[in-house]
Protein backbone atom coordinates (compact mmCIF):
# COMPACT_ATOMS: atom_id res chain seq x y z
CA UNK A 1 0.00 0.00 0.00
CA UNK A 2 1.51 3.32 -1.07
CA UNK A 3 1.65 6.31 1.58
CA UNK A 4 -0.97 8.05 -0.78
CA UNK A 5 -3.61 5.08 -0.51
CA UNK A 6 -2.76 5.17 2.95
CA UNK A 7 -4.11 8.65 3.95
CA UNK A 8 -7.04 8.29 1.22
CA UNK A 9 -8.13 5.42 2.85
CA UNK A 10 -7.63 7.00 6.74
CA UNK A 11 -9.54 10.36 5.67
CA UNK A 12 -11.98 7.95 3.94
CA UNK A 13 -12.29 6.39 8.19
CA UNK A 14 -12.15 10.31 9.73
CA UNK A 15 -15.28 11.78 7.27
CA UNK A 16 -17.70 8.50 8.01
CA UNK A 17 -16.57 8.29 11.59
CA UNK A 18 -17.45 12.52 11.04
CA UNK A 19 -20.96 11.18 9.82
CA UNK A 20 -21.92 8.89 12.20
CA UNK A 21 -20.49 11.76 15.18
CA UNK A 22 -23.51 13.69 13.45
CA UNK A 23 -26.51 11.54 15.11
CA UNK A 24 -27.40 11.90 18.76
CA UNK A 25 -30.57 12.47 20.98
CA UNK A 26 -31.61 15.52 19.03
CA UNK A 27 -30.82 13.96 15.45
CA UNK A 28 -31.91 10.60 14.35
CA UNK A 29 -32.08 11.31 11.19
CA UNK A 30 -29.49 13.05 8.50
CA UNK A 31 -29.68 13.89 4.72
CA UNK A 32 -27.01 13.84 2.17
CA UNK A 33 -27.19 17.67 2.06
CA UNK A 34 -26.48 17.61 5.64
CA UNK A 35 -23.73 15.43 5.63
CA UNK A 36 -22.27 17.82 2.28
CA UNK A 37 -22.41 20.71 4.92
CA UNK A 38 -21.40 19.16 7.57
CA UNK A 39 -18.35 17.71 5.73
CA UNK A 40 -17.57 20.82 3.57
CA UNK A 41 -17.72 18.37 0.32
CA UNK A 42 -19.47 17.92 -2.87
CA UNK A 43 -22.97 16.63 -2.56
CA UNK A 44 -21.97 13.53 -4.71
CA UNK A 45 -18.97 12.85 -2.19
CA UNK A 46 -21.33 13.01 0.74
CA UNK A 47 -23.46 10.27 -0.94
CA UNK A 48 -20.50 8.27 -1.73
CA UNK A 49 -19.29 7.99 1.84
CA UNK A 50 -23.13 7.33 3.13
CA UNK A 51 -23.45 4.79 0.54
CA UNK A 52 -20.44 3.19 2.09
CA UNK A 53 -22.30 3.29 5.45
CA UNK A 54 -24.78 1.93 4.09
CA UNK A 55 -23.58 -1.16 2.66
CA UNK A 56 -21.78 -1.85 5.90
CA UNK A 57 -25.43 -1.62 7.51
CA UNK A 58 -23.69 1.34 9.81
CA UNK A 59 -26.73 2.90 8.23
CA UNK A 60 -29.78 2.52 6.69
CA UNK A 61 -32.54 4.74 4.66
CA UNK A 62 -35.16 6.43 6.15
CA UNK A 63 -38.89 6.52 4.40
CA UNK A 64 -38.32 10.36 4.76
CA UNK A 65 -35.31 10.44 2.19
CA UNK A 66 -32.59 10.73 4.94
CA UNK A 67 -30.41 7.86 6.37
CA UNK A 68 -30.48 6.63 10.30
CA UNK A 69 -28.91 4.33 12.30
CA UNK A 70 -28.23 1.00 10.74
CA UNK A 71 -28.63 -2.39 13.00
CA UNK A 72 -25.00 -2.88 12.56
CA UNK A 73 -24.54 -0.07 15.11
CA UNK A 74 -27.16 -1.36 17.05
CA UNK A 75 -25.55 -4.96 17.72
CA UNK A 76 -22.45 -3.12 18.43
CA UNK A 77 -23.76 -1.14 20.86
CA UNK A 78 -25.53 -4.63 22.63
CA UNK A 79 -21.99 -5.70 22.83
CA UNK A 80 -21.09 -2.91 24.69
CA UNK A 81 -23.34 -2.96 27.24
CA UNK A 82 -23.46 -6.71 27.79
CA UNK A 83 -19.20 -6.07 28.22
CA UNK A 84 -19.49 -3.70 30.54
CA UNK A 85 -23.06 -4.00 32.27
CA UNK A 86 -22.40 -7.15 34.11
CA UNK A 87 -20.85 -5.38 37.30
CA UNK A 88 -23.23 -2.82 37.01
CA UNK A 89 -26.09 -5.22 36.70
CA UNK A 90 -24.55 -7.58 39.67
CA UNK A 91 -23.18 -5.12 42.32
CA UNK A 92 -26.81 -4.57 44.22
CA UNK A 93 -27.77 -8.07 44.27
CA UNK A 94 -24.08 -8.93 45.32
CA UNK A 95 -24.47 -5.97 48.14
CA UNK A 96 -27.75 -7.57 49.04
CA UNK A 97 -25.89 -11.33 49.48
CA UNK A 98 -23.27 -10.00 51.55
CA UNK A 99 -25.20 -7.95 53.59
CA UNK A 100 -27.27 -11.24 54.53
CA UNK A 101 -24.73 -13.29 54.88
CA UNK A 102 -22.02 -11.19 56.40
CA UNK A 103 -19.16 -12.60 54.11
CA UNK A 104 -17.20 -11.71 51.14
CA UNK A 105 -19.29 -11.64 47.76
CA UNK A 106 -17.33 -12.08 43.97
CA UNK A 107 -18.20 -11.93 40.40
CA UNK A 108 -15.66 -13.59 38.33
CA UNK A 109 -15.41 -14.47 34.60
CA UNK A 110 -12.99 -16.46 32.04
CA UNK A 111 -10.37 -14.59 30.28
CA UNK A 112 -8.49 -17.18 28.29
CA UNK A 113 -7.13 -19.94 30.30
CA UNK A 114 -7.75 -17.63 33.86
CA UNK A 115 -10.38 -16.76 35.61
CA UNK A 116 -10.51 -12.63 36.49
CA UNK A 117 -12.33 -11.34 39.44
CA UNK A 118 -14.71 -8.42 37.99
CA UNK A 119 -16.43 -7.02 41.55
CA UNK A 120 -16.21 -7.98 45.52
CA UNK A 121 -18.70 -6.72 48.04
CA UNK A 122 -18.08 -7.14 51.15
CA UNK A 123 -19.76 -5.84 54.25
CA UNK A 124 -18.55 -8.23 56.94
CA UNK A 125 -16.10 -6.60 58.85
CA UNK A 126 -14.69 -9.08 59.95
CA UNK A 127 -11.49 -9.42 62.21
CA UNK A 128 -10.12 -11.88 59.36
CA UNK A 129 -10.25 -10.46 56.12
CA UNK A 130 -10.35 -12.57 52.93
CA UNK A 131 -8.31 -10.45 50.32
CA UNK A 132 -9.34 -11.43 47.12
CA UNK A 133 -9.57 -8.14 45.23
CA UNK A 134 -11.13 -6.64 41.84
CA UNK A 135 -8.38 -7.48 38.90
CA UNK A 136 -7.13 -10.59 41.16
CA UNK A 137 -6.41 -13.23 38.72
CA UNK A 138 -6.92 -16.91 39.92
CA UNK A 139 -6.48 -20.18 37.66
CA UNK A 140 -8.82 -22.56 36.35
CA UNK A 141 -8.14 -25.39 38.08
CA UNK A 142 -8.80 -24.63 41.80
CA UNK A 143 -11.67 -23.02 42.91
CA UNK A 144 -15.69 -23.14 42.87
CA UNK A 145 -15.84 -19.81 40.19
CA UNK A 146 -13.31 -21.95 38.24
CA UNK A 147 -15.50 -25.10 38.13
CA UNK A 148 -18.91 -22.81 37.63
CA UNK A 149 -17.36 -20.91 34.48
CA UNK A 150 -15.79 -24.05 33.04
CA UNK A 151 -18.43 -26.21 33.77
CA UNK A 152 -20.88 -25.31 30.95
CA UNK A 153 -18.28 -24.86 28.06
CA UNK A 154 -18.84 -27.46 25.18
CA UNK A 155 -16.23 -29.98 25.00
CA UNK A 156 -13.88 -28.24 22.36
CA UNK A 157 -13.39 -24.73 23.85
CA UNK A 158 -13.01 -27.03 27.43
CA UNK A 159 -10.26 -28.95 25.71
CA UNK A 160 -8.43 -26.39 24.55
CA UNK A 161 -8.74 -24.41 28.09
CA UNK A 162 -7.57 -27.31 29.61
CA UNK A 163 -4.32 -27.38 26.95
CA UNK A 164 -2.77 -24.41 28.17
CA UNK A 165 -3.60 -24.73 31.96
CA UNK A 166 -0.64 -25.23 34.62
CA UNK A 167 -2.86 -26.82 37.01
CA UNK A 168 -0.52 -25.83 39.59
CA UNK A 169 -1.14 -27.43 43.13
CA UNK A 170 -1.77 -24.56 46.06
CA UNK A 171 -3.10 -26.81 48.90
CA UNK A 172 -2.48 -30.52 49.39
CA UNK A 173 -6.73 -30.27 48.11
CA UNK A 174 -5.95 -28.86 44.95
CA UNK A 175 -7.52 -30.88 41.38
CA UNK A 176 -4.12 -31.11 39.57
CA UNK A 177 -5.30 -33.66 36.76
CA UNK A 178 -7.90 -33.31 33.88
CA UNK A 179 -9.61 -36.09 34.86
CA UNK A 180 -10.12 -34.93 38.08
CA UNK A 181 -11.16 -31.38 37.02
CA UNK A 182 -13.52 -33.07 34.23
CA UNK A 183 -15.10 -35.45 37.09
CA UNK A 184 -15.58 -32.20 39.07
CA UNK A 185 -17.22 -30.02 36.32
CA UNK A 186 -19.26 -32.76 35.68
CA UNK A 187 -21.15 -32.65 39.49
CA UNK A 188 -20.57 -29.09 39.13
CA UNK A 189 -23.50 -29.03 36.22
CA UNK A 190 -25.51 -31.56 37.66
CA UNK A 191 -25.81 -29.68 40.89
CA UNK A 192 -25.99 -26.57 39.26
CA UNK A 193 -23.50 -25.07 41.91
CA UNK A 194 -19.62 -25.57 43.07
CA UNK A 195 -18.39 -25.93 46.37
CA UNK A 196 -14.69 -25.54 47.17
CA UNK A 197 -13.04 -26.41 50.45
CA UNK A 198 -9.51 -25.26 50.53
CA UNK A 199 -8.30 -26.11 46.46
CA UNK A 200 -7.21 -22.54 45.92
CA UNK A 201 -6.39 -21.01 49.43
CA UNK A 202 -5.93 -23.59 52.56
CA UNK A 203 -8.38 -21.57 54.54
CA UNK A 204 -11.04 -20.62 52.24
CA UNK A 205 -14.54 -22.10 51.73
CA UNK A 206 -16.32 -20.91 48.19
CA UNK A 207 -19.58 -21.37 47.00
CA UNK A 208 -20.29 -20.46 43.33
CA UNK A 209 -23.31 -20.46 40.63
CA UNK A 210 -23.54 -19.16 36.94
CA UNK A 211 -25.16 -16.37 35.83
CA UNK A 212 -26.51 -17.32 32.14
CA UNK A 213 -26.98 -15.25 29.15
CA UNK A 214 -30.20 -15.87 27.07
CA UNK A 215 -28.26 -18.01 24.65
CA UNK A 216 -27.78 -20.64 27.80
CA UNK A 217 -23.91 -19.60 27.82
CA UNK A 218 -22.15 -18.90 31.69
CA UNK A 219 -20.95 -14.88 31.24
CA UNK A 220 -19.85 -15.03 34.52
CA UNK A 221 -19.59 -16.65 38.48
CA UNK A 222 -20.93 -15.40 41.18
CA UNK A 223 -18.78 -17.11 44.57
CA UNK A 224 -19.83 -16.46 47.87
CA UNK A 225 -15.95 -16.89 49.74
CA UNK A 226 -15.78 -17.07 53.35
CA UNK A 227 -12.83 -18.62 56.37
CA UNK A 228 -13.06 -22.32 55.90
CA UNK A 229 -13.56 -22.57 59.55
CA UNK A 230 -16.16 -20.44 60.03
CA UNK A 231 -18.85 -23.17 57.88
CA UNK A 232 -19.94 -26.51 59.06
CA UNK A 233 -20.76 -28.94 56.27
CA UNK A 234 -24.39 -28.74 57.14
CA UNK A 235 -24.70 -24.86 56.06
CA UNK A 236 -23.33 -25.26 52.68
CA UNK A 237 -26.78 -26.58 51.22
CA UNK A 238 -28.27 -22.91 52.28
CA UNK A 239 -25.51 -20.98 51.51
CA UNK A 240 -25.81 -22.64 47.70
CA UNK A 241 -29.80 -21.52 47.82
CA UNK A 242 -28.88 -18.25 48.36
CA UNK A 243 -26.02 -18.24 45.97
CA UNK A 244 -27.59 -19.73 43.31
CA UNK A 245 -31.05 -17.23 43.71
CA UNK A 246 -28.32 -14.59 43.41
CA UNK A 247 -27.18 -15.73 40.53
CA UNK A 248 -30.53 -16.02 39.04
CA UNK A 249 -31.66 -12.67 39.98
CA UNK A 250 -28.57 -11.25 37.99
CA UNK A 251 -28.94 -14.03 35.14
CA UNK A 252 -32.52 -12.47 34.78
CA UNK A 253 -31.34 -8.47 35.07
CA UNK A 254 -28.74 -9.16 32.32
CA UNK A 255 -30.83 -10.80 29.65
CA UNK A 256 -33.36 -8.16 29.98
CA UNK A 257 -30.52 -6.00 29.15
CA UNK A 258 -29.64 -8.40 26.33
CA UNK A 259 -32.92 -7.85 24.52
Amino acid sequence: MTTSTYRAQNSTAERTLEILNMFGEDRGVVTAVEVAEHLDVARSTAYRYIQSLVSSNYLEDDATGGFRIGHRILELARTARRGLGISEIARPVMRRLASETREVVLLTRLAGDAVVCLERADVARRAVRISYEPGEIFPTNAGSAAYVLLAWLDDVELSSILKTSKFRRFTPETLTTVATLRERLNETRAQGFAVSRGELDAEVLGVAAPIFSLRGQVVAAITLAALSSRIVDTEIPAIAVAVRGAAAQISSAYQRDEQ
